[in-house]
């Protein structure tokens, strides 16, 4: 059995790390060891995020259905995903995906959409994609994250720059650029996100591209 030892360095910031490797590579009693490890070394009472992760980690492995019911509602509502939406939006992910498996497709839609929007916010790619591939086998129409990829590091600060409400003038004062070189920017930025004026920049970096559709998943 797995524990935390006494006195002995440990990592329990890689807690949900260490748990969704496991799960993600079919080792699921492993997975489950150190989730249990954590809630008896009272983890949870360490830090709010540990008290997140942890919940997490009970949640995502337990087999009871109920108890993953009720864990997974706990770790959700816990107040400390406000300061650690990265690990909240995992937790969204894996609750939605538990959902899924449970032919609770309508229920897995709202969930796994709110770790999609944040992975997105966060610039967390690879994890944005994961979670719209589960939208996508929930029967929610998907559209690609391509416009916002689309555009070059530079085009990117420009455009939260200009999203932020700064002139051109502005802008270029604080990337040392010339307004012509920002407005030039702006030009090809406006059609790569599929808007056409400045004030739907913010709402064009802001959200992930899911659009409702037909529910295929025979669930819910």
């Amino acid at each position: 059995m797995f524990t935390f030892e006494p006195f002995v360095c440990q990592a329990p910031r890689t807690l949900l790390d260490l748990v969704q490797a496991a799960l993600f590579t079919g080792r699921w009693e492993q997975a489950r060891r150190h989730a249990l490890a954590a809630r008896d070394a009272h983890t949870a009472e360490v830090s709010p995020r540990l008290a997140l992760v942890t919940l997490g980690s009970l949640a995502m492995t337990t087999k009871d259905m109920d108890e993953a019911r009720i864990l997974f509602a706990q770790a959700l509502a816990h107040p400390a995903g406000r300061d650690f939406p990265f690990e909240h939006a995992r937790i969204h992910l894996a609750n939605g995906m538990w959902l899924r498996r449970k032919r609770d497709a309508k229920e897995a839609r709202g969930t796994l959409t709110c770790a999609a929007e944040t992975f997105q916010r966060l610039g967390a790619r690879t994890w944005a994609e994961r979670a719209r591939r589960e939208l996508r086998a929930t029967g929610v129409r998907v559209r690609p994250a391509a416009p916002l990829a689309a555009l070059t590091p530079q085009e990117r600060q420009i455009a939260e720059l200009a999203a932020s409400g700064l002139s051109n003038k502005e802008i270029a004062k604080q990337l040392f650029l010339s307004q012509r070189t920002v407005g030039s920017h702006l030009y090809h930025i406006f059609p790569k996100l599929g808007i056409n004026s400045r004030a739907a920049l913010r709402d064009a970096l802001n959200r992930t591209e899911i659009a409702p559709g037909t529910d295929h998943s025979g669930g819910g």
